[in-house]
């Protein structure tokens, strides 16, 4: 469980990390009940589509395969909403698992440093 914090409000919110298992075992309730309206209605669309190709047998492989996606798609999402890491261990873990780049180092100012031209004999 990490803690993201939304920088303009100042809400805190815990979020799972890892393996659904609340969306494998709830599915498409899970992003409902977490106001993910957008990701509950492709988790539909997905199941239904493969229920349809399938005669139903598809559908049942869809939420564990989503399960194992969701979270990282969640935090990804409070990111992009505004949230941002609240302590270095959830800072850390975000690097770790690729879901924020690492800060970039700073690099050497060569604006002052002269120039190479390429001078051809004409």
């Amino acid at each position: 469980m990490i803690t993201l914090k939304n920088q303009s409000t100042g809400l805190v919110k815990q979020c799972p990390t890892g393996y659904s298992w609340t969306t494998f075992l709830f599915g498409i309730f899970v992003p409902l009940i977490r106001g993910d309206i957008k990701w509950a209605a492709i988790l539909f669309l997905i199941s239904l589509f493969t229920a349809l190709c399938t005669a139903g047998f598809g559908a049942l492989f869809v939420g564990p395969i989503f399960a194992y996606f969701y979270n990282k798609i969640f935090i990804k999402s409070m990111i992009e909403k505004g949230y941002s890491y609240s302590d270095e261990a959830t800072k850390s873990y975000l690097i770790q698992n690729s879901i924020v780049c690492a800060e970039p180092t700073p690099s050497l100012n060569l604006s002052n440093a002269p120039q190479k031209t390429n001078l051809s004999d004409n």
